[in-house]
């Protein structure tokens, strides 16, 4: 199990974008795939306090629950670069 973990809807450019660059830095992330209603989606909401995605996770480094693909690339390339 990976330090990082990413939620995930397939088909979400947004979610394409932060999955890039984690494959980009070689970096190794678990996928939670989140179902495509918002309604059902109560394991991201617990982590994040809200239903859209990308959000990641990064127990290494204390992150719960970040959202906003912008956001994430960017700590991720601060973090990992």
């Amino acid at each position: 199990m990976s330090d990082i973990t990413m939620y995930d809807l397939p088909g979400c450019p947004f979610c394409a974008k932060v999955r890039s660059k984690l494959e980009e830095l070689d970096l190794e992330y678990d996928v939670i795939e989140v179902p495509r209603s918002h309604g059902d989606r109560t394991e991201v909401e617990q982590v994040s306090g809200q239903t859209g995605v990308p959000v990641i996770t990064d127990e290494a480094n204390g992150v719960e629950g970040m959202a906003e693909s912008d956001d994430i690339v960017e700590y991720l390339e601060e973090t990992y670069a």
